[in-house]
């Protein structure tokens, strides 16, 4: 892999740092519309997608915090466990509402807000993710790839959400989304496993390597972070 002139590392880390900040500013504006609407319709798997958002708030300023300093890579391994840390928060949010919903603690109403708030989210997060995992893998940093990852995932809870609380409207069928949540639950704990052993790079990025290959993405990208 050739080395990245100190001009290119700029540009990347003012994009990441860009990028996260959006991502921060969009995920409150989303948790607080989520949170509100899930009350207001007894909607369980809508609320823990607020919650769900303030979690990833935890991951993105992570990010921040590591490229607002002089020398990110410094900072990797904690941003790196800081952002396992968050995956494992919304590994548990998602699944006790899932648990919550299946056992009938709300009998949630419909939506209209929620299926817009999913709609939007669905749209804008995977863009987000790839941008940002095109980014840190440019870069080398690990803890921006596993942000995004963090990202994806939003975007496959959206997916979910906007699904159940169709699902629901429809036909009345309110078991669906919190039994899809906790495959999103399960996936989310993985990558925080991942993230806690800093290997992140080249798992999430979504590829598949052959092992020489892997092997040298792996040094490349998380190097530094040991």
């Amino acid at each position: 892999m050739n080395a990245l002139s100190p001009e290119r590392a700029a540009v990347l880390r003012r994009r990441i740092r860009m990028i996260v900040a959006a991502t921060i500013a969009y995920n409150v504006v989303e948790a607080i519309i989520a949170l509100v609407a899930g009350q207001i319709a007894s909607s369980s798997a809508l609320f823990g997608f607020g919650l769900d958002s303030s979690v990833e708030v935890l991951s993105a300023a992570a990010v921040a915090w590591q490229f607002s300093g002089p020398e990110p890579q410094r900072r990797e391994r904690t941003a790196m466990r800081l952002i396992a840390i968050s995956f494992f928060g919304l590994a548990a949010i998602v699944t006790v509402e899932s648990v919550r919903a299946l056992l009938g603690y709300a009998e949630a109403e419909t939506s209209m807000p929620g299926i817009i708030l999913a709609a939007v989210s669905l749209i804008i997060m995977p863009v987000v993710s790839y941008l940002e995992r095109r980014a840190g893998r440019e870069l080398g940093s690990a803890s921006a790839v596993s942000d995004s990852r963090q990202t994806l995932i939003c975007a496959y809870l959206s997916a979910v959400l906007l699904g159940g609380l169709l699902v629901n409207a429809a036909w009345g069928w309110s078991w669906a989304d919190p039994v899809a949540a906790l495959v999103i639950a399960a996936l989310a704990f993985r990558e925080g496993l991942s993230a806690w052993r800093g290997d992140a790079c080249c798992a999430s990025s979504g590829r598949v390597f052959a092992k020489d290959d892997e092997d040298a993405c792996q040094d490349a990208c998380c190097a530094e972070s040991r």
